[in-house]
């Protein structure tokens, strides 16, 4: 089971609900910087979320299991919990981990560079000046 910090809870669901509120108003989705990073500490499997379900369990952001196709999409925190790795290891946050850019620009770099990790080498050697700094709240 992964816990979630309550500030990383609000912040998936406040992200959640932006994005709903701009689907019915017909606006224009927010492009949100990533709030959560989970990861294999055995093998390359990377995920970085934006949104949480109201449902507590479904995450929206970027998932890399180690291909070279890091794909946007939805995936469980539930079932990303449940995996056990051996040495009785389990998937993890990143409890540094640190948004750089909103997820179009992770993914657009996470597709070129072929992975969620090599994408977050790039951002930070080469950050643009357009990035705003995320909204946290």
């Amino acid at each position: 089971m992964i816990d979630l910090p309550t500030d990383i809870f609000d912040r998936l669901r406040a992200n959640a609900d932006a994005t709903r509120a701009a689907q019915i108003e017909g606006l224009r989705e927010p492009d949100h910087h990533p709030v959560l990073k989970l990861f294999n500490p055995l093998g390359a499997a990377t995920w970085i979320a934006t949104e949480l379900d109201e449902d507590g369990d479904v995450l929206f952001g970027l998932a890399d299991l180690g291909f070279g196709c890091p794909e946007l999409g939805s995936f469980s925190l539930h079932e990303i919990g449940s995996v056990r790795l051996p040495f009785g290891l389990a998937i993890e946050r990143d409890i540094a981990f640190e948004p750089l850019a909103p997820i179009s620009r992770w993914a657009d770099t996470a597709r070129r560079e072929g992975s969620i990790l090599a994408a977050e080498a790039a951002l930070r050697s080469n950050p643009l000046p357009s990035d705003p700094t995320p909204d946290l709240g």
